[in-house]
C-alpha cells in the first residue's frame, strides 16, 4: 500500500532540528527515533509507503508565530506531499490577520500543544481564535491529555468542541495522551472531534489502541506517527497487528483523512 497519510508529524528548520528534537524527548522522557528534519521524515515515511504527511511545529512564544508559519508554508510549497498546519499563541495579538495570511498561503488549520506552550486550551484568550477558525473554515489539531498538567485536559478540549460545534478538532493521541480513559469518556461521542493514533502504542500500549477503536467512531480516526518520536514502519506494524478489518484499516490509513481534508479543499467544513 502506497497511499498512506501520516496525520501527525513535527518538522523543524535544519538549524534547530536537533535542539528541538532533544527538547521534545526531554519533555516526555523518551528517546527519539529520528531528528525532526524534513529529510528524515521523508526517508522514514518513504520506507513505509507513506505518501502524504500533515506537518506542523509549535510556537512557545508569540514572537515565534510568524516565523514558524513561514517555515511551514515554505516547506509545503517545496513538498507537495505535505499538508501544513500553522501555529498560534494566545498572547499573539493580530490573530485574524495571521490566520488570514496563512489561509491565503495554503494552510487550512493550526496545531496547538497547550502543555508545551503552557496555556489552557480553553483559555479566554483563545476563544476568539477558535471562533475565527470556525468562521474562516479552518480546523484545529491539539495535543490532548497529560497526567502531569491540566493545560490540555480532555475535559477542556471537550468544552471547546461543545462551544464551537462547527470547528472540527483533531484531539491527538486518541484524545488523551496518558489520560486515554478520560478522553474516551468525554470526547468519543462529540461529532466534531476526530483523533489520531500517534504516540498511543509507544506511550499507552496496544490495549489503549484497541480501547480507542472500540470507543471512537472509526471514521474519525487517523493514522499518525508523532514523528520524530516514533518510526513509521514500526507504527504501521503495530497498527496492523491489532486485528482491524481491511475496510477499517484502509479508512484509518488514508480514507478518513482524505474525506476530512476534502471539506477544506472544497471550502465546506460542515460536520
Amino acid at each position: 500500500m502506497d497511499n498512506i497519510i501520516d496525520a501527525h508529524a513535527h518538522i523543524f528548520p535544519s538549524k534547530i532540528e536537533r535542539v528541538a528534537t532533544d527538547a521534545i524527548g526531554s519533555f516526555y522522557g523518551y528517546g527519539m527515533s529520528h531528528t525532526g528534519s524534513i529529510e528524515e521524515l521523508l526517508r522514514s515515511g518513504g520506507k513505509a509507503g507513506v505518501s502524504r504527511f500533515v506537518v506542523f511545529s509549535t510556537a512557545t512564544t508569540p514572537l515565534q508565530v510568524e516565523k514558524i508559519n513561514d517555515f511551514i508554508m515554505e516547506s509545503c510549497a517545496k513538498h507537495p506531499e505535505f499538508i501544513g498546519a500553522g501555529t498560534m499563541h494566545p498572547e499573539y495579538g493580530a490573530y485574524r490577520e495571521e490566520l488570514g495570511r496563512i489561509y491565503a498561503g495554503g494552510l487550512r488549520g493550526i496545531k496547538l500543544h497547550p502543555d508545551f506552550q503552557k496555556f489552557y486550551v480553553d483559555c479566554d484568550e483563545l476563544l476568539s481564535v477558535f471562533d475565527y477558525l470556525q468562521e474562516k473554515n479552518m480546523f484545529l489539531i491539539t495535543h490532548s491529555g497529560d497526567f502531569r498538567y491540566e493545560f490540555s485536559d480532555p475535559v477542556r478540549v471537550a468544552r471547546v468542541a461543545k462551544m464551537f460545534p462547527r470547528l472540527n478538532i483533531v484531539a491527538a493521541h486518541f484524545g488523551g495522551w496518558s489520560e486515554w480513559e478520560k478522553a474516551r469518556r468525554v470526547l468519543s461521542d462529540l461529532p466534531n472531534v476526530y483523533c489520531d493514533t500517534s504516540s498511543t502504542f509507544g506511550c499507552g500500549g496496544r490495549e489503549e489502541v484497541i480501547a480507542g477503536f472500540r470507543s471512537f467512531d472509526s471514521t474519525h480516526i487517523f493514522f499518525g506517527v508523532d514523528f520524530p518520536m516514533w518510526d513509521h514502519a514500526e507504527e504501521l506494524r503495530q497498527l496492523r497487528s491489532v486485528g482491524l478489518d481491511d475496510e477499517t484499516l484502509e479508512n484509518v490509513l488514508h480514507r478518513n483523512f482524505e474525506r476530512f481534508f476534502a471539506k477544506y479543499e472544497a471550502g465546506d467544513a460542515r460536520i
